[in-house]
């Protein structure tokens, strides 16, 4: 198991009463935990400006907009070493949801999901990421500490 470390923080009484509601709200069983989470999200976000990344580009749109549906296949496509599998959901008779999972280096990930997300007829989209490098990383220093 991986040794711990305890540090101490100081806050405002009133930002920690908000944490322990997010900390509720997101059912964390204690404040450690959630620090833990937001450290990780933290140094994952500096890690995603460069490397490979693994995430999802969600886009919401309507399919009634002429050639749309086509336009995002072929950007898929056309992309198709960073595109791994879409899953097409119809959400009502006008609506679908696409998620598109994706892995690549980052600039050309975040390019891909600018061009499907500014696309005519994307009424939303999001694109979110993770690196695969970095909890490599934190698993190899892990392991190298217990090792000495």
């Amino acid at each position: 198991m991986e040794k711990m470390i305890r540090f101490g923080v100081s806050i405002p009484p009133e930002l920690l009463k908000k944490f322990d509601e997010f900390i509720d709200r997101k059912g964390y069983e204690n404040r450690s935990e959630a620090i833990r989470d937001i450290i990780r999200d933290k140094l994952i976000e500096e890690t995603e400006k460069e490397g490979e990344i693994v995430g999802s580009v969600t886009i919401l749109y309507d399919h009634d907009v002429r050639g749309l549906m086509e336009k995002l296949t072929d950007l898929q496509h056309e992309n198709f070493t960073s595109v791994l599998t879409t899953v097409h959901v119809h959400l009502d008779e006008h609506h679908c949801l696409e998620v598109i999972i994706v892995r690549g280096e980052a600039e050309s990930v975040k390019k891909l999901a600018d061009r499907l997300i500014a696309t005519k007829g994307v009424k939303h989209g999001k694109l979110v990421m993770t690196s695969t490098s970095y909890a490599q990383r934190e698993e190899d220093e892990s392991h190298h500490q217990t090792k000495k």
